[in-house]
């Protein structure tokens, strides 16, 4: 079977992760690493000894796959052209600034038979992965993903920076559509919402209370579901799993119920070296992605609504400038 070429478009932190697991894989060959700052091209390309250039569009014809790992506001512009040479696309997320560019790029990718895959990474954490079976009807559900500042993810609000990652999980363990969304946020550190919290209304009638925040002193990733049968708590951080069921008690006389309670411990794994063996198995193989471009569109369409809503009701004080703590 041919190897894949493959092109990262990006070599900023992010960028020089997706060139050093293409470089792993085996059914691939790094042929390109592409940033508009030549040493960083240099750098990130020189341990798989890839070409390092300046101008993505310079290599659309010789490769067959690429990950858009530039700043959101270029994702749609850089994908497009991808798309049209008809090199497979994974774009980070957000996958684009606006819903009429995502429906863009997924007719283009539909029309030239192309993978468009969107990089909602926690899709492919094992501490998720280790749910699937168990996950059904959920009726409420709680995450909060808590960071410290980190400057360079305050381009963009909270709600697209890490709480868009929770609304791709809830949007696909939730078999329903959203019926409302209730928001607030405010600015803290950024010109942009650095505090955000959204209750999500399914049509169902599940519910799930959304949290996020770049200026806490601890860290926190953590997803509750509570479903009919059980209750599911995913550490993301401690890489740990609670289930707890309800059962009878045999040895009670009344037949009483009781709560059994069941910690699992996951295996560390490498989420990005999963999401682009992915990718490249739906290239090879022609399926279809894990996170396809309508899922990207769908988490984005919320992500939007947040953002939207906290900026029109809650007007921003001014960044402070030059802030590094949190708070």
């Amino acid at each position: 079977m041919q190897r894949l070429r493959a092109a990262v478009i990006g070599a900023g932190y992010l960028g020089r992760f997706h060139a050093q697991k293409y470089a792993a894989l085996p059914d691939v060959d790094l042929c390109a690493v592409v940033d508009l700052i030549e040493e960083r091209a240099l750098e990130v390309a020189a341990p798989s000894q890839a070409q390092a250039l300046t101008d993505y569009r310079r290599i659309l014809d010789v490769v067959d796959v690429a990950s858009v790992v530039v700043p959101p506001e270029s994702h749609y512009a850089v994908a497009k052209d991808c798309l049209a040479a008809g090199v497979h696309v994974l774009v980070e997320k957000p996958m684009t600034r606006t819903l009429a560019e995502a429906d863009e790029l997924i007719a283009l990718a539909r029309r030239q038979g192309l993978v468009l895959q969107v990089g909602h990474l926690e899709r492919f954490n094992p501490a998720l992965l280790a749910l699937r079976g168990i996950l059904h009807q959920p009726m409420f559900i709680e995450s909060h993903r808590i960071a410290s500042f980190q400057p360079r993810g305050a381009g963009v609000s909270v709600v697209m920076d890490l709480m868009i990652h929770d609304i791709d999980i809830i949007l696909n363990i939730v078999a329903s559509e959203v019926a409302a969304i209730r928001p607030m946020g405010l600015s803290v550190l950024t010109a942009e919402v650095d505090i955000a919290n959204a209750r999500l209304e399914f049509a169902d009638g599940c519910v799930a209370n959304v949290t996020a925040s770049r200026v806490s002193h601890s860290p926190l990733r953590k997803i509750r579901i509570f479903q009919r049968d059980c209750y599911l708590s995913i550490d993301y951080l401690e890489h740990k799993v609670t289930i707890a069921r309800r059962e009878r008690d045999r040895a009670s006389e009344t037949g009483a119920m009781r709560i059994v309670t069941e910690e699992k411990n996951i295996e560390r794994a490498d989420a990005l070296l999963l999401e682009l063996q992915g990718f490249v198995h739906a290239v090879i193989n022609k399926t279809p992605p894990v996170v396809s471009g309508e899922d990207g569109r769908r988490a984005l369409a919320v992500a939007l609504a947040i953002t939207g809503a906290i900026e029109h009701r809650l007007p921003r004080p001014n960044a402070c400038a030059g802030a590094t703590e949190a708070v």
